[in-house]
């Protein structure tokens, strides 16, 4: 310790090497050195993605009508390539296609009512038949329903060729809603569930014109 009574001269310097001392461990210790890791910014939590939404199966097509054509050896084949000796255009699988959607034109038309679809596609005796059931049905107040929900098989059953007019047989099998029905909504024929019928279908054309429509001259069922 310095002199008696004097200022402690000692005591001053030790403080000013405290105070370097400190003040130089704070400038060390207050730099970034390169090992350290830089502070990281708040991260958002991630949000999990929404489960993608699930397809719907796409519709399956209605299968496809059996359509059977006699083979060409055979005495329904032979008449049939007659028939394309007078008609260039005529071809039995394309016929079988034009009969499966004059099948549904008429028995949707005969339900309905509707003469003005009815009339070409039917032969004179055919129209006359259905001509009449309709009119009785409209006397009395009934009324016809058919919906066609599907087709199996479509098959050339006979063929005749006489002279140019030719007169093919068709088998129909479809499912079919069909039955009658008084003004009340009492059913008096038929059923609304569905059934599975038979039909034998004939039509005839003369293959020399050019009016190409197959006309239906015979119907029934098996």
């Amino acid at each position: 310790m310095g002199a008696s009574g004097g200022f402690p001269i000692d005591l001053i310097l030790f403080g000013m090497i405290a105070a370097f001392l400190v003040l130089r461990l704070k400038s060390i210790l207050g730099k970034r050195t390169g090992y350290e890791r830089p502070p990281q910014p708040i991260q958002p939590r991630a949000v999990p993605a929404a489960p993608a939404p699930v397809q719907a199966a796409p519709a399956q097509p209605a299968p496809a009508t059996h359509r059977t054509v006699p083979e060409s050896v055979s005495a329904l084949g032979q008449t049939l390539a007659r028939m394309q000796t007078i008609d260039r255009n005529f071809e039995p699988g394309a016929f079988l296609d034009g009969a499966e959607k004059a099948f549904q034109i008429i028995v949707h038309a005969f339900a309905a009512g509707d003469r003005g679809t009815l009339r070409p596609l039917l032969g004179n005796e055919t129209w006359n038949a259905f001509d009449l059931a309709i009119t009785e049905r409209e006397k009395a107040g009934q009324t016809h329903v058919t919906e066609v929900r599907a087709m199996h098989g479509v098959s050339i059953e006979t063929a005749e060729l006489t002279g140019t007019v030719a007169s093919i047989g068709v088998r129909i099998v479809s499912d079919q809603v069909n039955m009658t029905q008084t003004r009340s909504g009492q059913v008096i024929t038929g059923t609304d569930a569905v059934t599975e019928i038979t039909d034998l279908w004939t039509f005839e054309r003369d293959l020399a014109q050019p009016n190409p429509i197959w006309h239906l001259v015979a119907a029934r069922s098996a």
